[in-house]
């Protein structure tokens, strides 16, 4: 365990950012979710809404690095390619 001031605050700090990350990526595997739902249901108008609501929330926690860019945008990419195969 930590015993200097220092590597306390880091070890608290820690622990808060990998919280939030976690509920970041839990959000983003939800959502990710949905898409592959709808795609599956060949529902394309709820694919395109939540393709949307999905890519904006991946691009958001790349810009925070939660996860890196280059991730953020091969997953998008595939997404999108997907939705737009069942689009026609």
């Amino acid at each position: 365990m930590a015993t200097h001031k220092s590597a306390i605050k880091r070890a608290k700090q820690s622990e808060k950012r990998n919280l939030r990350n976690r509920a970041a990526m839990s959000t983003m595997k939800t959502l990710i979710k949905k898409v592959f739902t709808a795609i599956e249901g060949k529902n394309t108008q709820e694919a395109g809404l939540n393709l949307k609501e999905a890519t904006s929330y991946i691009d958001r926690i790349a810009d925070k690095k939660v996860i890196h860019k280059n991730k953020a945008s091969r997953i998008v990419s595939r997404l999108t390619a997907k939705v737009s195969k069942i689009a026609g």
